[in-house]
């Protein structure tokens, strides 16, 4: 793809269902535009990346499940989200615009290439194993990956 100079870093430390939007479509645009894309998910933003099934082993890991399941469709906004009230009319409001869903921008960001890493460090502490994860997660891996792919980028987002 791009030269290391062309490329974008992505933090997605949110869960959030307007911030991942905000994530996936800076991820799609800089793909689009032809820029190498990573998009790096660790604590909540690792539920924009599970499958949505119940997850851990532990009594807390399993409690996070019930609270959280996670999976791109379940995600609610950050503000109004009235116990999943929020998140319905959000997706309404955004059909009745004509915007692009998070699940169709998840496909389209994997459509372009978009490098999808899961945090492990994460993962461990959530009890969340690979399995747990879309198959398009191309890799688990530490801050030092994430910190060696921001180093070559020209740009970095933290969301």
């Amino acid at each position: 793809m791009g030269e290391d100079n062309e490329k974008c870093t992505i933090v997605v430390f949110s869960g959030e269902m307007d911030k991942v939007f905000a994530a996936f479509i800076i991820a799609t645009t800089a793909a689009a535009m032809g820029m190498e894309t990573t998009m790096f998910f660790t604590f909540w933003g690792l539920k924009a990346v599970q499958k949505g099934n119940p997850t851990g082993t532990g009594l807390f890991g399993k409690m996070l499940s019930m609270i959280n399941r996670g999976g791109i469709d379940r995600l609610g906004p950050s503000k109004f989200n009235f116990g999943g009230a929020g998140r319905w009319m959000f997706k309404k409001m955004m059909k009745d615009q004509n915007v692009t869903s998070l699940p169709e921008l998840l496909q389209m960001a994997i459509d372009l290439d978009v490098k999808l890493l899961a945090c492990l460090m994460s993962m461990d502490v959530m009890e969340i194993t690979q399995d747990d994860l879309i198959p398009e997660v191309s890799d688990v891996v530490g801050a030092a990956t994430m910190l060696a792919e921001a180093q070559e980028s020209k740009i970095q987002f933290f969301i």
